[in-house]
């Protein structure tokens, strides 16, 4: 990936971890391939801000890109064989033998790949002394990075789990579980699925999100929810069915409902962090028919003049 990853994301470099993920999932979200089918533009953008988040969203590797460490692909640069600095380089004042190192060149290695640095500087032949499988010289032959994306879920899938397939920036698309009980900003490492390297290939991180719901309010694991009740059935108390993750059930009204008037219903919200589920909360909302009513409106002139009150807002 050429360019700023900081620029990628439309982020300052002095962007929270929250603004950069908040920025990140905007954009895979704009431009994921399953938004955008047969999208080759949508689909390099997916591609080109899945990798900026790689880096800037991961905290160690945001420090070392900050840091000149590693470039915007995630390729260290070796800053430690370049004047200075770093336990490899050379020591202050003249290096090894004096004008830098490799018999006083001044050789800049920045940018360069260790392994083959390593091998160079010994005679192992693009660093792969040593031997042994994906071994590289002296135990420096790398394992691939890591790569990160964002998994937008649905409620019910973050409650009973289930399955997502994801694209990487790479093109690659692989099937993800998803945990039952799965928690908002959760991350899932999968191995095996990151950028190849000589010591094997690194792991692919999924950070998931749950998708706001069309009926449920989430408040920690907590759900909360509107019932519509008719006004009968809040004055002299009845039945309403209402929705739930897990189907749908048959409340009872008491007598004397009002509107906010909210009924538990146990172990039916999300779950925490240690799988046991929350509750979900019903709020009575009255509502009065569609068509006018003589009739009603008869009697609530009739009570309006014979049995007035003030309603207040109840706390």
């Amino acid at each position: 990936m050429a360019g700023d990853p900081y620029q990628e994301l439309g982020v300052s470099r002095t962007a929270t971890a929250a603004e950069i993920r908040k920025a990140f999932h905007k954009l895979a979200k704009a431009n994921h391939p399953d938004t955008n089918p047969n999208n080759k533009t949508a689909e390099e953008r997916f591609k080109r801000v899945s990798a900026a988040f790689d880096i800037v969203g991961d905290v160690e590797k945001r420090k070392k890109f900050d840091a000149g460490e590693i470039d915007a692909d995630g390729r260290e640069t070796a800053r430690g064989f370049a004047g200075g600095g770093g336990p490899w380089g050379p020591p202050p004042g003249g290096g090894f033998g004096g004008g830098g190192f490799a018999g006083g060149r001044g050789a800049s290695f920045e940018g360069a790949d260790l392994n083959d640095i390593l091998g160079e500087m010994f005679g192992g032949g693009g660093g792969r002394r040593g031997g042994g499988a994906g071994g590289g010289f002296g135990g420096f032959s790398q394992r691939g990075a890591d790569v990160r994306a964002g998994l937008e879920i649905d409620l019910e899938d973050a409650i009973r789990g289930g399955k997502r397939r994801i694209a990487f920036s790479d093109g690659r698309t692989i099937d993800v579980t998803i945990p039952k009980g799965a928690q908002e900003g959760q991350t899932l490492r999968l191995k095996g699925q990151g950028s190849p390297g000589r010591a094997g290939p690194g792991d692919a991180l999924i950070e998931l999100s749950i998708a706001p719901h069309p009926i449920f309010k989430r408040e920690g694991d907590v759900l909360v929810m509107d019932v519509p009740i008719a006004a009968y059935d809040a004055v002299l108390g009845g039945k309403a069915e209402a929705p739930t993750p897990d189907g749908p059930v048959t409340l009872t009204v008491p007598k004397g409902a009002n509107t906010g008037t909210r009924l538990r219903l146990k172990g039916r919200g999300l779950a925490d962090a240690g799988g046991k589920r929350g509750d979900l909360f019903a709020r009575l909302v009255v509502v009065l028919p569609d068509r006018p009513d003589a009739e009603l409106e008869a009697f609530a002139e009739a009570w309006k003049r014979d049995r007035p009150y003030a309603p207040r807002r109840r706390a």
